[in-house]
């Protein structure tokens, strides 16, 4: 059996005090060269698990990014000469015989320091070498390897699902694929493979999972990309709280895969609660700074401002010494967000009466109750700010839970994982202006027993009572995923399907193939997905899943590397079927 390190006999990064007197060989490429004196020159020879120094005859061509292979005694750096920084610091590779495997040209990118993201993906293959590179791209191999591991140990069956679909509306616009074979028609890429895994379901495969890719036509962010990839799963005879089981401990998994630590207890609240406390569905719970109601106070109140539906707001702790241009600017963010205006109150020492003294321009149209009663319900305490918005409910919860964000929210890199369950979505999200509900999740969710009287008869606003069993995993404010328990009575899915407007004509159309497979008896099932590109940028440490996928696009879609997206030939659109409008 060959030996797995090929041409080498060691890695550079592994070479320890332990090594001295070893004769080893090593490959990678020159990361730095150093002149020494003597005619010597020192080499600083790079692979994926680090750097090691070795000493080679000054007359030898090897510049940076030549690769080389080294052979030669590992021994003990000169007193004084060890590099702490560097884990093989403590040694050097001398007697040298250098082998220069390939030149290489002057490199356009530096691979140490900051570099415009648009240069780094032109040159991917270089900005690959870096080391952040090679460890989120190393962790999110370990992320995969985990998730596999953890699913199969669960009795799950890893199933491929097609590339080439129907169009299915799911929340986003789908890419898709001209067919040359049946001119004037398309296929569409999967933006997720829902459909197929319910049918997995029907087929009687149990328990279905895959690390699919999947496509959406959408803007891109820090914790989007056109193309992403996902852990899919779904098992029969389930609900939600096994699939929650089922979905945490291959999460849990993973996460000690990595980090070596365990996750730890994962708290469940209902969305109605995550909106009330957090002003979000996706809430930053390694920070506290949770929006507290204080409508109650303002009941009689004479402040104009205050006589609205709803009060909330939120302590700054140590806020007080915060600048009156801060304040304004904050302001002025706020009414972006769609409300009226930012009350701020300063928490002085405590007055005669023993309670403190709140500075503000509002508190003239306060009474001293309601100066008294607001920092004691806020637990606000001299030196802090208090910041309220008041308006409608859903407006306040959603203004301030993103002040609450841009106020405390600590670096990716700070405050451990805080993951958190949120259950009990709303099945519709709001009211359209012909009167149609928007679902809030896929038509085939299904709703909470509780409430299908709502769906049954009601109509209007009191469809956004309907709860669904519909779940997501969060983790430190990123949606890590959302699944649900399935639609497989064909009485409620005609139901759903006529609440959104959907007649059977059209149910037929765009979901036949699963409704015909329904008829033939489909066991109850439920189903979860989660971001991998997602949990590994938590897990590197990163604000954005570009740092951690190989080769993704820019933020305005673009592949800098390939130019793609680009013009197709003339002749080719033909074949298709296909020809541009001018622009």
């Amino acid at each position: 059996m060959s030996d797995p390190r090929g041409m080498r006999t060691a890695y550079c990064g592994e070479l320890r005090a332990a090594d001295v007197g070893r004769e080893v060989t090593v490959c990678g490429w020159v990361d730095r060269r150093r002149t020494h004196g003597e005619h010597l020159a020192f080499l600083d020879v790079r692979d994926h698990t680090g750097i090691v120094q070795c000493v080679v005859d000054e007359r030898i061509e090897a510049r940076s990014e030549y690769v080389v292979r080294i052979s030669g005694v590992v021994r003990a750096r000169p007193e004084g000469t060890a590099n702490p920084a560097l884990a093989t610091g403590e040694v050097e590779i001398g007697e040298c015989i250098v082998d220069v495997l390939k030149r290489a040209e002057p490199i356009p990118i530096p691979l140490h320091g900051d570099v415009d993201e648009n240069l780094r993906l032109r040159y991917r293959y270089l900005d690959l070498r870096r080391e952040r590179m090679q460890h989120n791209l190393r962790i999110r191999a370990r992320v995969t390897a985990a998730i596999r591991e953890a699913m199969d140990a669960q009795g799950f069956v890893e199933i491929e699902t097609p590339m080439l679909v129907a169009s299915t509306p799911e929340g986003a616009r789908d890419f898709v694929v001209p067919s040359r074979l049946h001119p004037g028609n398309f296929y569409a890429l999967p933006q997720s493979p829902q459909l197929f895994k319910q049918l997995c379901m029907v087929g009687g495969l149990d328990r279905y999972y895959q690390i699919a890719r999947c496509l959406r036509d959408e803007d891109l962010r820090a914790d989007r990309q056109f193309e992403f990839m996902q852990l899919d799963a779904e098992a029969a005879f389930v609900g939600a709280d096994e699939v929650i089981d089922f979905i945490g401990t291959a999460v849990g998994h993973t996460v000690e895969a990595v980090t070596g630590s365990p996750l730890g207890e994962v708290p469940i609240i209902t969305w109605d609660e995550a909106m009330e406390r957090y002003g979000t569905d996706k809430p930053d719970t390694r920070f506290g700074m949770e929006l507290i109601d204080c409508t109650d106070l303002f009941a009689g109140t004479q402040a104009r401002v205050f006589q609205v539906p709803c009060v909330k707001g939120i302590t700054v702790a140590g806020g007080a010494e915060m600048g009156r241009n801060r304040i304004d600017e904050l302001t002025a963010t706020c009414k972006r967000w769609g409300a009226k205006g930012l009350a701020w109150f300063r928490v002085g020492e405590p007055g005669e009466a023993g309670a403190p003294a709140l500075e503000g321009a509002l508190t003239k149209f306060m009474s001293a109750g309601e100066q008294a009663a607001l920092p004691e319900r806020l637990g606000a305490s001299t030196g802090d700010m208090i910041m309220l918005i008041a308006d409608e409910r859903p407006l306040a919860n959603r203004v301030l839970g993103l002040l609450r964000l841009a106020l405390g929210r600590p670096p990716v890199t700070e405050g451990g994982l805080a993951p958190l369950w949120v259950v009990d979505f709303p099945l519709f999200e709001d009211i359209d202006e012909a009167g149609n509900p928007r679902p809030a999740h896929h038509p085939f969710t299904m709703p909470n027993p509780d409430d299908l009287d709502y769906l049954v008869r009601g109509g209007g606003e009191s469809l956004l009572k309907v709860r669904s069993q519909a779940y997501d995993l969060v983790i430190n404010g990123w949606e890590l995923g959302s699944g649900s328990v399935r639609i497989h009575d064909a009485a409620i899915q005609k139901q759903v399907f006529a609440t959104l407007g959907i007649d059977d004509e059209e149910a037929e159309r765009r979901f036949g193939f699963l409704l015909e497979a329904f008829a033939y008896g489909a066991p109850p099932h439920a189903g979860f997905a989660f971001g991998v590109d997602r949990l590994t940028a938590l897990l590197a440490g990163e604000e954005n899943i570009r740092e951690v996928i190989a080769f993704p696009k820019t933020q305005s879609g673009a592949d800098p590397l390939t130019g793609a997206p680009g013009p197709i030939e003339p002749g080719h659109l033909t074949e298709l079927g296909l020809r541009l409008r001018p622009a």
